[in-house]
């Protein structure tokens, strides 16, 4: 298992979350799906590291309830790590192998996954979840703003310590929503493996998915427009007798 201090891998915080009592993935399991080769199939693979950061994250018990969308090694782990996983994933006729290669793969645990088959624009937010999901990974469609509607989808039904994790944040536009959970309530930052990030969703109350309040993020607030700070920077120079003559005037 990757080290903690791992160039790649630099931890923040952890803890546990929600977790069912049924046996865990074995070791060699593990191993066996880490040593699939890169080009296993045409979409590209989850390195090592990353695989491991979901072990040692998940500890030694299993997720009752997760999904991710794309498909890969991490569907393999995930259905070990997991009594209740939801995959959504296109189909392989666009040429691709992915969805094949997991499905004919020996070290898939079938009696704990779920094939959601389509488009994730259009399965994702058709799903209805009757549950609280305690592990998300996201690894869709990549182009703007694919990855934010599936974040939308998901984030309300994130149980409290649950794991949410953003593959490929290198990517400008996944960067992008990154670095608003990293500084959103919602959510602390547990560690960075390679591109990969893995949040722990905290006891912070869920944002209205169906309201606004966009002055109430952090990531909006800390980004006023250059305009107001100006004004309010200029605004705090005048002492509060000219303040008031001034106001006394425009309003006249």
């Amino acid at each position: 298992m990757a080290a903690a201090n791992d160039a790649h891998h630099q931890m923040v915080s952890g803890d546990t979350f929600g977790v069912v009592d049924l046996p865990l993935v074995s070791p060699t399991i593990v191993d066996q799906i880490v040593a699939l080769p890169a080009n296993w199939h045409g979409a590209g693979v989850l390195g090592p590291e990353v695989l491991h950061t979901f072990v040692e994250l998940v500890g030694n018990q299993r997720v009752a309830h997760s999904a991710e969308t794309g498909t890969g090694k991490s569907t393999l782990l995930l259905s070990h790590l997991s009594s209740d996983h939801k995959v959504f994933t296109k189909d392989d006729d666009g040429g691709g192998d992915s969805l094949r290669r997991v499905r004919e793969s020996p070290l898939l645990n079938r009696d704990f996954v779920n094939f959601v088959i389509g488009p994730t624009q259009v399965t994702v937010p058709k799903y209805s979840f009757d549950h609280s999901l305690d592990l998300v990974f996201i690894d869709g469609p990549h182009g703007y703003p694919f990855p934010d509607l599936e974040y939308m989808k998901f984030y309300p039904h994130l149980s409290h310590r649950a794991l949410f994790v953003l593959d490929d944040i290198h990517i400008a536009t996944i960067k992008n929503l990154f670095l608003f959970l990293r500084e959103d309530k919602m959510f602390d930052l547990v560690c960075v493996t390679g591109n990969t990030a893995f949040f722990r969703r905290t006891d912070a109350p869920t944002f209205d998915p169906l309201g606004d309040g966009w002055w109430l993020q952090q990531y909006n607030a800390r980004r006023r427009p250059l305009r107001r700070r100006m004004s309010e920077a200029a605004r705090a120079r005048i002492p509060p007798s000219a303040r008031r003559t001034i106001k006394h005037v425009i309003n006249r």
